[in-house]
């Protein structure tokens, strides 16, 4: 798929999605933008799509490759972009669940992990002035080390898709915001040692929800069988944080406050999504994401 086709088949969907929602014009006041919210978000997903982290980098490239598919961009100021752009947060939200719905209809089994967001390093962290009173201390354990910053829990279907993202501070203990990533009823949830947790459990269980997760100690696990066959499944979970990782530049993203944050964090995770629809298009795997802009 050529960087044209890409935009052309992102532009469309944003843009049926946005007429089917409703969302066409979700200003109540003020002059109309100069470029359309579907042509904005269409630069930010195919930018993600094409690994373009920072909003100088994206606006720059499609200023300079794509102005005549959005003549827009030719009188328009950066900032005017970025801000429009990050105003979107909430579409993107709505945009995000309705194709995560339309990709996972009705209860389904579903993984859920947290992805660790250092927002600066760890000897710099008792001076950093960004985020303060919002980021926090937290435990990396693929790293094996304390960062401070933030946490991006996910939940996702067996395939990979994202269903629900939630930013928490980094202490925030991944038992605890588990409830918040809406599970629904009827549905089966499986998570690492680090949400093993008998309350949270028998809280799931009481909205419909069966949860599963190995024993908290490796060392001590009463059924190290059972761990293994969910290790099994939670592959997917563990890719799709890889692709938020390497490919949309989840690790990347420098702003200057949480609002930001969030909204550049809806792109990635909106854009994963959006891909996730292309490559079901396409006939292809879903988390094919590689072969579905090569191809």
């Amino acid at each position: 798929m050529t960087e044209d086709d890409l935009i052309l088949h992102l532009f469309c969907l944003v843009d049926d999605e946005l007429t089917s929602a409703g969302l066409t014009n979700v200003r109540q006041r003020g002059p109309s933008p100069t470029l359309s919210d579907a042509e904005v978000l269409t630069i930010e997903l195919a930018g993600a799509a094409l690994g373009l982290a920072h909003d100088a980098d994206l606006f720059s490239y499609f200023r300079r490759h794509h102005a005549r598919a959005f003549p827009g961009l030719r009188s328009i100021h950066r900032t005017s972009f970025i801000r429009q752009a990050a105003a979107l947060w909430r579409v993107k939200q709505a945009l995000h669940a309705r194709l995560a719905g339309r990709l996972c209809p009705g209860p389904a089994a579903w993984l859920v992990d947290s992805l660790p967001l250092p927002t600066c390093r760890f000897s710099r962290a008792h001076y950093a002035r960004r985020y303060y009173g919002q980021a926090d201390y937290g435990y990396d354990h693929a790293d094996r080390r304390v960062f401070f910053g933030f946490r991006l829990h996910l939940r996702t279907s067996l395939d990979g898709v994202i269903l629900a993202a939630r930013l928490t501070p980094a202490r925030a203990g991944e038992p605890v915001v588990v409830p918040e990533l809406n599970p629904p009823p009827g549905s089966v949830g499986v998570g690492d040692r680090g949400y093993w947790s008998p309350a949270l459990a028998d809280l799931l269980a009481a909205a419909g929800v069966r949860f599963h997760a190995p024993f908290q100690s490796k060392r001590q696990d009463p059924d190290p069988a059972r761990a293994r066959r969910l290790a099994r499944l939670r592959v997917r979970v563990e890719t799709t944080q890889g692709q938020l990782t390497e490919r949309y530049g989840a690790k990347r993203l420098k702003t200057k406050d949480v609002w930001h944050l969030e909204g550049r964090l809806w792109r990635a995770v909106l854009c994963h999504t959006a891909l996730c629809h292309l490559c079901r298009q396409a006939g292809l795997p879903t988390l094919s994401h590689a072969k579905l802009l090569a191809a």
